[in-house]
């Protein structure tokens, strides 16, 4: 090691004070901290990767190592390189025992410092790092999936300190906790679990961060992904954690309760406990008087059966039971189907379909494209559609219905789950009639009635029945009778809302 000191030193002695690139690793993992810390040690760590830059000040043998994307270069320069470079040796170790440098003997740490924005200072066989990130980021804007007509309009966004910001910003109490976890053995990606001491059950946060630790995988990218690795039946179609962009919506969770998960890269933010009837409430909801709150929440639940239903009742009904239509209509109905070639059952299929290739096809387009092939596009191919004998009209009002219904529900997730339910009751419906639609529903009852949401009932308040907690599931009732918790989160605080009626 000391060869590759001298070549170093004898390296350095040519260059000027102009950024060296070096090429680096796979990075090494190593927790021996009796290991060799030098320069050479650090750069080998980093060889092939041309975005870590090597600087050197050869008057006061000082050796920085950065990564220039990482770092916010105005503080760079003005902390770290100004006094540098303006300094004898004499006067450098007066400025390098200030607080803000700290030193570390550690060759893990310095690797892991370096990659998260830190700048690495060699000076006499010591190392000191120097805390300046400041990437590039996305500013705070608006949600896209989360939209609302009145209240808050900023979403969280990539960078996690951010999205810390945005809940500090609404709860001023020192009763706020955070806790730091990694996950991922390559990507190391940061996750910030939040909740409130006092009113948070201890034994669901410690059950959260064991459910995190426990976590082995290469890499996580994103809440959504994230959540995943921590359900209670990660077979299940229905998601069993909250995931929202919103910060009033985070905040709303943490006093209610409950548990954040912030996943650094994302703006996704995970809500636990979750029970299923938390995904077809809105931030509207509680912004607007409670009258107007109630009736578009029941709205969402009367979406909701008619999404997994409408089509599913068609085609069982013009399958096995004709005697279900009114007398009126059963001409009409016979007239349209006429022409049809195929069973109500494949006929239905095949609309589904084209309306989920249309939404898909929408979504992946630019907006303004997306919006013209979704209008256009169902238009035209529903009225060709209809012509060509392919299907009925009363079809394309149950397909079109159904898919209409099932933008009304607020959580993108719960709703991507429902259509997929959609289908396997079409199918029962088309096998077995109203018989197989009730036994379909009667195993999504019984499926739910199964799940949990980090241990708890994910069917709270209806099984078990709290009906305390019943005042704000299927109504909105006014902020004066809404004064207790959720009884999912096993608080001993239970009391939030001490308002005179």
């Amino acid at each position: 090691m000391a060869i590759w000191d001298r070549l170093l030193f004898s390296f350095s002695r040519q260059v000027d004070r102009e950024p060296k690139r070096f090429e680096i690793p796979a990075l090494t993992e190593t927790s021996n901290t009796d290991e060799s810390i030098s320069l050479a040690h650090i750069l080998e760590q980093f060889e092939d990767c041309i975005d870590v830059f090597h600087r050197n000040i050869p008057s006061i043998q000082v050796d920085i190592v950065y990564i220039p994307h990482m770092i916010d270069h105005t503080q760079f320069s003005r902390e770290v390189m100004d006094p540098l470079s303006n300094v004898q040796t004499e006067d450098l170790s007066p400025i390098l025992e200030q607080s803000q440098f700290e030193q570390s003997d550690d060759p893990k740490k310095i690797v892991i410092g370096i990659l998260s924005g830190q700048v690495a200072i060699f000076h006499n066989e010591k190392v000191y790092l120097f805390f300046v990130y400041g990437p590039e980021s996305r500013s705070v804007q608006q949600s896209e999936t989360e939209t609302v007509i009145t209240g808050p309009h900023d979403a969280f966004t990539e960078t996690a300190g951010t999205n810390l910001s945005l809940v500090r910003r609404r709860v001023k109490s020192s009763h706020l906790k955070v806790i730091k976890l990694e996950v991922g053995e390559v990507t190391k990606t940061v996750i910030f679990v939040l909740y409130i001491k006092g009113i948070a059950n201890m034994d669901l946060v410690d059950e959260f961060v064991q459910r995190i630790r426990g976590i082995e995988i290469d890499a996580v990218y994103d809440g959504n992904m994230f959540s995943q690795y921590i359900d209670d039946y990660p077979y299940s179609l229905f998601p069993q954690f909250l995931i929202t962009e919103r910060p009033d919506t985070a905040v709303s969770k943490l006093v209610g309760g409950r548990i954040l998960a912030i996943v650094d890269g994302s703006p996704a933010v995970v809500s636990a406990p979750t029970a299923f009837f938390d995904f077809f409430s809105s931030a509207d909801d509680y912004y607007q008087r409670w009258s107007i709150g109630t009736a578009t929440r029941m709205l969402r639940f009367i979406a909701f059966v008619i999404t997994i239903t409408f089509t599913a009742v068609y085609v069982s009904v013009t399958t096995y039971h004709y005697e279900m239509i009114p007398e009126a209509l059963i001409l009409t109905l016979r007239e349209s189907r006429s022409k049809v070639p195929f069973p109500p059952v494949i006929e239905a299929m095949l609309m589904e379909i084209t309306i989920e290739l249309l939404r898909e096809a929408g979504a992946r387009l630019p907006t303004k494209i997306g919006q013209t092939i979704g209008i256009v596009g169902g238009i035209v191919i529903g009225q060709a559609a209809v012509q060509a004998g392919l299907t009925s009209n009363i079809l394309i009002i149950a397909v079109a219905s159904s898919a209409i219904s099932s933008f009304v529900i607020p959580s993108y997730v719960m709703s991507a789950s429902i259509r997929l339910i959609r289908f396997g009751l079409i199918l029962l419906a088309g096998i077995w009639g109203n018989f197989g639609l009730m036994a379909g529903i009667g195993f999504i009852v019984i499926h739910l009635c199964g799940l949990t949401s980090l241990g708890t009932s994910y069917l709270s308040p209806f099984a078990p029945t709290k009906w305390a907690d019943w005042k704000d599931v299927f109504i909105r009732s006014p902020f004066s009778m809404l004064t207790a918790r959720p009884s999912q989160v096993k608080t001993t605080n239970s009391k939030k809302n001490k308002m005179r009626k």
